[in-house]
Parts: structure tokens; C-alpha cells; sequence
């Protein structure tokens, strides 16, 4: 066994079972050290939206090292590539005008946009509007704000209190449920309401129907920031539009996104920042410094990654594809909702869906076992099968996809070890 500390992982299970190594990919599948093949039912982590492979990205990195690599962008520096890519986001974002605040990742993406609103109501002269609220089963990563923020219990377990008195947790799909407890901490406490339109590694769930609207409402009701977590349903993966805030109308205060806008090809992040909240800290002459940020903030090759990318899904109309996938995936999933093992399919809102296991426990080494049938996936949420494929996949590899699910569950069952699953 080498020296690597694998993420959300039980490392004495890897020691014991070993390394799934993966060498290349092209397109949806993948190919790992033996020359195995496997469908990639994840894009990676939820990112890969162009497919695996896909060479004018590696050159557009290529040169821009060549160029500059990167260089900081803090104070006044700038490069290129990250200004080009500012107003390439600006041009797509829900709200009109918003600013761009770049960073590495969507974990980074979402403690920006949960100290960014603390800040914000300070500068407004309100610095009792503090509290987070967050729901369950969200995600929002793994940094300090983002663990206290989770709706996946076991993402929090082992840390303490990170944020004490700074954070609140409402139902997933309960609007009311939000307003009573704003009504309950006190509106003039809350700052921000943080919400993923499709809970993503809590086990995909679409919203109620009516509840992201509603949501919304009550957040400009109570004068409370609305956060939109894109970090998943960012960049197309919602189907039909870049960003599930513009498919549902939300016009969020900000907006955290990350994995599809470079498609995982260099890891980068960003938070689109409404004017109502820009507006604040831009103010000349009034000396507000917001002080945070990343030494690879708006990384120039990064953002040369990111330009190519968003190229690549315009001109392969990949928002529309991953709308094809949407309808397809329920399709295709639908009758596995049959099988014994399986209780729910979850599917119908962008190019995501789930097989929820009828033992959650078994979800894990179900996710191990499909590989012996040629997919690569992942256990979310409590016993979920994540499905979340690049948005090339044709509709007869979809129908690949699902027969292979089922080649796996109808297949005899083996021991399994109890655990649920969190990671991003």
C-alpha cells in the first residue's frame, strides 16, 4: 500500500482491499491500470460535463503556461484569462451585473459566500444578522463553515460546535418550516439562507414542487441574503440552462459554483456576487476591504481551462444535451424502481439521478460490486446510487448504464458493511 490518504475514506477498509486506480478515460467511460473499461456513471465527481478526454482543453492549459502560468490577484494584479473569464461568467450569471469572486474549489466557494454575508450585514450596519441556516441532507463541502453548515449528520460528528450559535437547520423540503424558524431565532439574527436547488451527495433530491419559489420569497419577506449552491447543478448539469437559479428564476444574492466550469479539467471555483450585495463593498472612497481570498484565486491557467470549457459546451450545445439526459435518465432508470433491492428512483430534474437501495447499508459495497458489471459510481446519501453522467453520453449508453444496474442487482448479495456515505 503507497502513502496516499484518500479522501471520505475508511482507510483501514482501502489498506485491506486495495486501490481502485484509474488510468485514462475518453468520452463516458473510463479505463483503469489492468485495462478494464468502465462506464463513469459520476463525471468524476459530478464534474466532468464534457466528457473525459477532450484534448483542446489540455491545450488551452498548455498554453497558457507556456504564457504565464498564473500569478496572484490580489490588490490590483489581474491576468487575462481571469479578466476574460470574469465577464464570460457575468454574461451568464442569473442576476445581471454580478461580480465574480474566484477561488479553488466549491468548499472554498461556500465559506467566501458564508463570510462575505456576515460582512455584508456589517457594512450595513447590522452585525447581529450572524446565523446560517442551512437544510438537511445539504452539502455545501468541507471547510470550516461548510462542515457546520451540513445536513449529513456524519459530516459533522468528531469536530464540536464550529460555529457556535451561527448556525440553523430547517427540513429539506419544507418551506414553512424555514419561515418558523426565522420567526423562531428572530429575522434581525439571520443572514443568509443557504440552499442547493437539487440536493446533490445527499442523495439527489429534486425540490418539492413550489418550494425553491417559495424559499425565495421568504427570504426577501425577512431580509434574508438567499445563497444558491451550484457547485453540482452549476454550468449546465441543471439541463436546459446554465445555472438552476436562471431555469427556476431565484435571482440569488450569490451563487457558489465550482466542478462543471472547468469540467474537474484544474480545479477552480467561483461565487457570482449580485449587485445587491457587490454594490457594498465597491463603494469609492469608502476604504471597505474585504479581506479574503486564495493564492490561486482566478489561477490563469485555470481560468484559460475554464474559457475552453464553456467554448466547448456552447458549441456542442451541451446545455441542451444535458436536457436530452434529464428525460433520458428517468427513462431509462424508471423500471429498476421494480427491482427488490431497490425502493425509489430519484430523477427528472437535470442530469442527475439516484437508485435508492432498499438496505441502505448495502449501498457502499454495492458501488464496488457494479464495477465487476463495467460501471464506475458511488454510494450518497443514505443507501443511494449516484448517477450523474457526462453530458456526451448518448441515449443508448444510457441504456447501457441501467442494464448494467441491473445485471449487478439481480447478482447474488454479499455481506455488507454498515456505513453512509457524505463526500461531495
Amino acid at each position: 500500500m503507497g502513502s496516499l490518504w484518500h479522501p471520505f475514506s475508511d482507510m483501514g477498509a482501502v489498506e485491506t482491499a486495495g486501490e481502485f486506480v484509474l488510468a485514462r478515460g475518453e468520452g463516458v467511460r473510463v479505463w483503469d491500470t489492468a485495462g478494464e473499461r468502465y462506464l463513469d456513471a459520476t463525471a468524476g465527481l459530478w464534474f466532468t460535463n464534457v466528457g473525459h478526454g477532450r484534448s483542446e482543453l489540455a491545450e488551452a492549459a498548455a498554453e497558457q503556461m507556456r504564457t504565464l502560468a498564473a500569478y496572484s490577484t490580489f490588490g490590483d494584479y489581474a491576468t487575462e484569462p481571469t479578466l476574460r473569464l470574469a465577464d464570460r461568467l457575468e454574461a451568464i450569471a442569473p442576476v445581471p451585473g454580478s461580480k465574480v469572486f474566484f477561488t479553488s474549489g466549491g468548499s472554498d466557494s461556500i465559506d467566501t459566500a458564508a463570510k462575505m454575508a456576515r460582512r455584508y450585514w456589517v457594512e450595513q450596519g447590522r452585525p447581529e444578522k450572524t446565523v446560517l441556516v442551512s437544510r438537511s441532507k445539504a452539502y455545501h463541502g468541507m471547510h470550516y463553515a461548510g462542515t457546520a453548515l451540513a445536513g449529513i449528520p456524519g459530516n459533522r460528528e468528531g469536530y464540536g460546535e464550529l460555529v457556535p450559535d451561527g448556525t440553523a437547520q430547517v427540513g429539506w423540503d419544507s418551506a414553512e418550516d424555514l419561515r418558523s424558524t426565522i420567526e423562531q431565532i428572530g429575522a434581525d439574527r439571520v443572514a443568509a439562507f443557504f440552499c442547493e436547488p437539487v440536493i446533490g451527495a445527499g442523495g439527489v433530491y429534486a425540490p418539492p414542487e413550489g418550494y425553491l419559489t417559495e424559499v425565495r420569497k421568504i427570504c426577501t419577506e425577512h431580509d434574508i441574503l438567499f445563497v444558491a449552491d451550484e457547485v453540482v447543478t452549476g454550468f449546465g448539469r441543471i439541463g436546459g440552462a446554465w445555472f438552476a437559479s436562471s431555469r427556476f428564476g431565484l435571482e440569488p444574492d450569490l451563487v457558489t459554483t465550482a466542478k462543471g466550469l472547468t469540467s474537474g479539467y484544474a480545479p477552480m471555483g467561483a461565487v457570482l456576487v449580485a449587485p445587491r450585495v457587490w454594490e457594498t463593498f465597491f463603494r469609492p472612497g469608502a476604504g471597505v476591504w474585504f479581506r479574503h481570498g486564495y493564492t490561486y484565486s482566478g489561477h490563469a491557467t485555470a481560468a484559460a481551462v475554464a474559457l475552453a470549457n464553456l467554448d466547448l459546451i456552447e458549441r456542442e450545445g451541451l446545455v441542451q444535451e444535458a436536457a436530452r439526459l434529464e428525460q433520458t435518465l428517468a427513462r431509462v432508470l424508471a423500471p429498476l424502481a421494480g427491482h427488490e433491492r431497490v425502493t425509489e428512483v430519484r430523477s427528472g430534474v437535470g442530469a442527475v439521478a439516484a437508485l435508492q437501495l432498499e438496505t441502505p447499508a448495502a449501498a457502499m459495497q454495492f458501488a464496488v460490486r457494479v464495477r465487476d458489471f463495467g460501471v464506475a459510481t458511488r454510494a450518497c446519501g443514505a443507501g443511494a446510487i449516484q448517477v450523474s453522467p457526462a453530458f456526451v453520453m448518448t441515449d443508448e449508453e444510457a441504456q447501457e448504464l441501467a442494464d448494467r444496474f441491473r445485471e449487478a442487482l439481480d447478482a447474488p448479495v454479499q455481506a455488507e458493511p454498515a456505513t453512509e456515505p457524505g463526500a461531495s
